[in-house]
């Protein structure tokens, strides 16, 4: 029986994919551009470029948030690069107070709303049932 179970696990490792630990030249990319500035305030900006098409750019700015007093950081990027098969890839985002939010081309985009559903919402939001206030005596 463990005659088996070490044949079982010498196959295993025979026939695992190893090819990504094996280092090719595909995994040394040179930085063709860079560049990093920072403020004192919080403020930043970065952008790279590297050999293999790859460029990703990024601004972040302190701000103010409407409820409450210490400020938070958005931040407004991209990054753009060539897909394995050949197709390019462009992504743009903001991340802030609505959270991460992202936009691109290959992104997938929800479908639209039925009409019959938009119809239920709107009725639902024109006829709210009437608040009746709970009198309390004690």
């Amino acid at each position: 029986m463990k005659f088996l179970v070490i044949l079982a696990v010498a196959m295993a490792c025979a026939a695992a994919d190893v090819s990504h630990i094996v280092r090719s030249d595909d995994y040394e990319v040179p930085i063709v551009k860079s560049g990093y500035e920072l403020s004192p305030e919080g403020a930043f900006q970065y952008f790279y470029e590297a050999g293999n098409g790859i460029v990703a750019q990024a601004d972040g700015v302190m701000k103010r948030v409407s409820s409450a007093d210490e400020p938070a950081l958005e931040v407004r990027g991209s990054f753009r690069y060539i897909s394995p098969d050949g197709t390019p890839v462009e992504t743009t985002y903001v991340a802030g107070e609505q959270g991460y939010v992202a936009s691109g081309s290959h992104l997938p985009v929800p479908p639209p709303i039925p009409e019959l559903i938009l119809r239920g919402l709107a009725y639902t939001a024109a006829h709210q049932p009437a608040t009746v206030e709970k009198v309390y005596k004690p």
